[in-house]
C-alpha cells in the first residue's frame, strides 16, 4: 500500500468522510419514490446550509477550485479525495445532476449505479463505446454488434469506427430477431449496442435475451434509452451494463440545453481495459478519457436540466397518452400508409414494448405507456410526405424531439441525411417517413394540425 505524507493523509480522510456522507444520503434517497428523487436528487438541507441556505442547487460558474494548500491540491488531482479541481474535470452543479440521473436510472435496481455528464448526446455515445475499442494484442480482430435501427449520428459514428480503425461493424437489421443477434456476437465482440425505442423507426429489443448473449462472450451490453427515459424503462433491471442518454431531449424538455449522459452499473464485463474501467465505468470515463478529450457540459445547462427533470414522470405520462391518441388517429387516416408506434397492438414488437416500457410508480393496471415519439409514412412517396410536412401550422419543423412543443422532421433529409444510399436500407429509412415528437399541447389540437396537413394529399 502506498504511503502518503501526514498532510495528504489528512485530506484523504476528509475525502472519505465526504464520500461516506454522500453514500448515506444516496441510501436514504434510494428509499424514496421516483418523483421525490427527481425533485431532490442528492441535494438535501445540509447541502443547502453550506450554500447560504439555497433550496435550489446553485450554479457554480467559476472554472476552477481554490485549494487550502499544496497537499489538498495534490490529493484532489490524484483523485484521492472528491474535488472540483477544474470545470473540465468536475463541477458541483454537474455533480448534483449526475447523482440525480444515477438514482433515477437505478430506481428499483439493487446494484450501484453511477452517472457521468457530457456536452451532448453524441459525446455520450462516443465515450460510452470508444474505450472498448482500445488496441489489445490478445484480441486483435475486434468487432461491434449494433442495431441498425438507431439515430443517424450513432450510425455514422460506428461507420467511422469501421472505416477509420479497421473494426468490423456487424449491423443487426431486425433488432427484434434474437437469432440474428446471436449469429453476429462472438468472442471478438467488444460491445453490443442497441437503441430502444429507436429513432425514428421506434424498433424495440428483447433486452434480457440480448444482454445474456453479450455477457456470454464477456462483452458489455450498451443501450441508448433516450426516448424511453427512466420514467418508462430502466435497462439495468433487464441486464444492461451501460445506459446512454441524449439529455438534450425529454430530460431537458424546455429546449435550452444540449447534454448527454453515460450511466453504468458496477462491475461490467469487458475483454479489454483496466480493472477500474470495469469496476466503475462512468467514473473511469469521467476521470480519464473525458478529462483528456474535454466534451464538458456547462454548469448552467446542468442547472436548467435539473429544473426540467423534476417533472419527468408526469410529463412523460401526459405526452405518452397524447402520442397514443395521435398514433391511433394517423392509423385510421387514408393518406397514411403506416404508423410506427410501440403502443399500437399491430406494431411489430408491441408485446415486447409492453413488457419493458411501463410508467414508473403508476397505479396497478394503469402503467402501459409507450413514449412521446412516433413516425408515420405518407402514401405516395417522398413528394406527398414533403407536402404534408410543409403544410404543418402548429407542429414545428425541426430536427429535435422530446420538447414541450410538438416537433416533426423528415429523417431522410435531416437526422439521417449523412447515411449513404445503401446504408439507408440497412437502417430501415424511407423517404416518405415523418417523425413526430408529441408535446404537451392538447392532443386534439395536434390532430387538427395533422388533419389539415393531410387533407388533399396527392
Amino acid at each position: 500500500m502506498e504511503s502518503y505524507s501526514p498532510g495528504i493523509q489528512k485530506y484523504i480522510e476528509q475525502g472519505r468522510q465526504i464520500i461516506e456522507r454522500e453514500q448515506n444520503q444516496r441510501a436514504v434517497m434510494r428509499g424514496r419514490k421516483f418523483d421525490t428523487i427527481a425533485v431532490h436528487g442528492l441535494y438535501d438541507m445540509q447541502a443547502a446550509l453550506a450554500n447560504q441556505g439555497s433550496i435550489i442547487e446553485p450554479a457554480f460558474m467559476s472554472t476552477a477550485q481554490h485549494f487550502d494548500n499544496s497537499d489538498q491540491m495534490e490529493t484532489a488531482l490524484a483523485y484521492l479525495m472528491p474535488g472540483w479541481i477544474y470545470a473540465r474535470v468536475a463541477n458541483p452543479t454537474l455533480h448534483y445532476l449526475e447523482e440525480t440521473l444515477g438514482l433515477l436510472e437505478g430506481y428499483g435496481f439493487d446494484g450501484e449505479v453511477t452517472a457521468h455528464l457530457t456536452g451532448s448526446g453524441m459525446a455520450a455515445v462516443f465515450l460510452g463505446t470508444n474505450p472498448f475499442l482500445m488496441n489489445d494484442q490478445a484480441h486483435p480482430k475486434p468487432n461491434i454488434v449494433a442495431s441498425a435501427r438507431c439515430y443517424g449520428g450513432t450510425f455514422t459514428l460506428f461507420t467511422r469506427y469501421a472505416n477509420e480503425r479497421g473494426i468490423e461493424l456487424r449491423w443487426v437489421r431486425e433488432p427484434l430477431n434474437v437469432d440474428e443477434w446471436a449469429s453476429k456476437i462472438d468472442e471478438e465482440t467488444r460491445f453490443v449496442f442497441g437503441e430502444m425505442p429507436s429513432n425514428p423507426s421506434l424498433a424495440v429489443i428483447e433486452l434480457e435475451a440480448i444482454s445474456a448473449l453479450a455477457h456470454a462472450v464477456n462483452a458489455p451490453f450498451i443501450i441508448d434509452s433516450t426516448i424511453a427515459t427512466p420514467a418508462l424503462m430502466r435497462p439495468f433491471l433487464h441486464g444492461a451494463d451501460i445506459v446512454i442518454h441524449s439529455v438534450s431531449k425529454s430530460m431537458s424538455t424546455s429546449g435550452f440545453v444540449i447534454a448527454g449522459a453515460v450511466i453504468s452499473r458496477a462491475n461490467i464485463p469487458s475483454k479489454v481495459g483496466p480493472a477500474e474501467m470495469c469496476q466503475n465505468y462512468a467514473m473511469y470515463v469521467k476521470g480519464f478519457p473525458h478529462r483528456d478529450m474535454g466534451p464538458t457540459l456547462s454548469p448552467l445547462n446542468a442547472l436548467l436540466t435539473l429544473n426540467d427533470l423534476r417533472t419527468l414522470r408526469s410529463r412523460t405520462d401526459t405526452s405518452s397518452q397524447s402520442a397514443l391518441k395521435v398514433a391511433q388517429y394517423l392509423l385510421s387516416h387514408p393518406a397514411v400508409e403506416s404508423v410506427q408506434y410501440p403502443g399500437l397492438p399491430d406494431f411489430t414488437g408491441y408485446e415486447t414494448a409492453a413488457r419493458y416500457m411501463k410508467l414508473v410508480d403508476a397505479a396497478e393496471g394503469d402503467s402501459a405507456r409507450f413514449g412521446y415519439l412516433l413516425s408515420f409514412n405518407v402514401r405516395g412517396g417522398s413528394a406527398p410526405a414533403r407536402q404534408v410536412f410543409d403544410k404543418l401550422q402548429m407542429i414545428w419543423r425541426a430536427t429535435d424531439l422530446g420538447r414541450v412543443k410538438s416537433v416533426a422532421t423528415i429523417p431522410m433529409i435531416s437526422t439521417h441525411q449523412q447515411i449513404s444510399g445503401s446504408d439507408r436500407d440497412v437502417a430501415g429509412l424511407q423517404p416518405n417517413m415523418i417523425r413526430l415528437s408529441v408535446g404537451l399541447e392538447h392532443p386534439d389540437d395536434i390532430i387538427a394540425d395533422l388533419e389539415q396537413a393531410l387533407a388533399d394529399t396527392n
